[in-house]
């Protein structure tokens, strides 16, 4: 099996991870902070990466070697996901799903800036199949609710959290100089949970740790090792190994498997004509499963 199809299979994987954090995070977001949770939530994926990195590859000085680069990486991660949750308290979901789309197409260019990947037609074609197929399901195969999509400040807001993640995907290839994945993820980890210390300490100190509701525990344990330390060590893998805007494809599938989560905690299963968007996200990843025109690299 090639690096480049593993690199797939660590995407379909962290697609559906991503999906359960939503699910999830819905049942907690009123029940913690978004710097609260989200400070949490890295200090415990940097904790169970780095015992797997310990274990596994063993922690050394000079795979620390300019620290700036974790910084950087840590700080626009954890950017990203500060602004998922304070977008959140004013925007729609399915509004801030919307915005989501946009990450494939921001990441494709910035993955031409940094790294020069050229985009192929076929890829094109495929991002724009798979984006028209992911909003068909997010707005549930209802052209008057595609209608009544308005951009907010909460979309606003989100829209800059996607952007850094767009730009975090090309960053990882440019700033790794050969360290492991989980060596790698485990830097960016204690990085961003450094920041997200500080810039969230008010709001740490503040909440009531000892008697936050079981749900959240759950919750948090779920995003911190499931949806963060696995999918973390998934997306350093597959960025290394695929061109940018086909590791970002795999957010299309988001919304179908959210779905899917919903349906697996009992709720009905959405009509038939949504199904036909699941079908074009699908479509769009054969084509670039299939496409295996290597990124041109132009020298700068």
């Amino acid at each position: 099996m090639s690096n480049a199809l593993r690199g797939h299979l660590a995407m379909l994987a962290f697609s559906a991870l991503v999906a359960g954090s939503f699910s999830l995070g819905s049942m907690i977001a009123n029940e913690i902070t978004p710097a609260a949770l989200n400070a949490a939530r890295f200090v415990i994926a940097a904790v169970v990466i780095g015992t797997v990195a310990s274990v596994t590859h063993g922690l050394r000085r000079e795979q620390f070697r300019a620290p700036w680069r974790y910084m950087l990486l840590g700080g626009m991660f954890a950017g990203y996901f500060v602004l998922m949750f304070y977008g959140l308290k004013t925007a729609a979901p399915v509004s801030a799903a919307a915005v989501f789309t946009l990450t494939p197409v921001l990441s494709a260019i910035a993955g031409w800036f940094l790294l020069r990947q050229v985009t192929t037609p076929r890829m094109a074609l495929a991002l724009a199949i798979g984006g028209a197929g992911a909003l068909w399901v997010i707005f549930d195969a209802d052209w008057a609710a595609l209608g009544a999509f308005q951009l907010g400040t909460g979309e606003a807001i989100y829209f800059w959290g996607c952007v850094a993640h767009a730009v975090y995907t090309p960053l990882v290839r440019k700033l790794n100089r050969g360290e492991p994945p989980v060596v790698f993820t485990f830097g960016m980890l204690v990085a961003g949970a450094a920041i997200l210390l500080v810039f969230g300490w008010s709001e740490i100190r503040a909440t009531d740790w000892m008697n936050l509701p079981t749900i959240v525990w759950i919750g948090l344990g779920y995003l911190a090792i499931c949806a963060s330390s696995a999918t973390f060590v998934l997306l350093q893998f597959a960025t290394l190994h695929l061109p940018s805007a086909k590791v970002m494809a795999y957010t299309y599938l988001t919304p179908s498997w959210v779905i899917i989560w919903e349906i697996a905690q009992g709720r009905p299963a959405p009509a038939g004509m949504v199904l036909v968007g699941i079908v074009m996200t699908v479509i769009a990843l054969v084509m670039l499963l299939e496409d295996h025109t290597k990124p041109k690299q132009v020298k700068a």
